[in-house]
């Protein structure tokens, strides 16, 4: 049985129809998608340590639970916060920069 792919065409109309023209949308959009990316490098970091989930979790004083939020961005706290934590026990640390928005990113998105 061949596995249906999302189209991108499909993406960019559910974008175009119901986030673009809202303001609001838009943003909650590009910090779903910043979260998105962190969590994606997080996991990354993590797995090149070689480290469990329990296993940063102890590090940090947390609990596995809340590593796992993390890298599925469905973290509710304080996320900077626990971050840099979690940067710190990797030994790196976090870099905050302000870009301009780029519309275009939408496109980049769905490729």
């Amino acid at each position: 049985m061949e596995e249906k792919k999302i189209s991108t065409d499909a993406f960019e109309l559910i974008y175009s129809r119901y986030i673009k023209d809202d303001p609001a949308r838009v943003a909650s959009f590009h910090e779903e998608l910043t979260k998105s990316a962190i969590a994606r490098d997080i996991y990354d970091l993590r797995c090149q340590a070689g480290l469990t989930h329990e296993q940063l979790a102890d590090l940090i004083g947390v609990s596995a639970s809340i590593i796992e939020d993390i890298e599925e961005a469905d973290y509710e706290g304080d996320f900077l916060s626990m971050a840099s934590k979690i940067a710190t026990v990797l030994h790196r640390r976090v870099e905050v920069r302000f870009v301009p928005v780029d519309t275009s990113e939408v496109a980049s998105v769905t490729t």
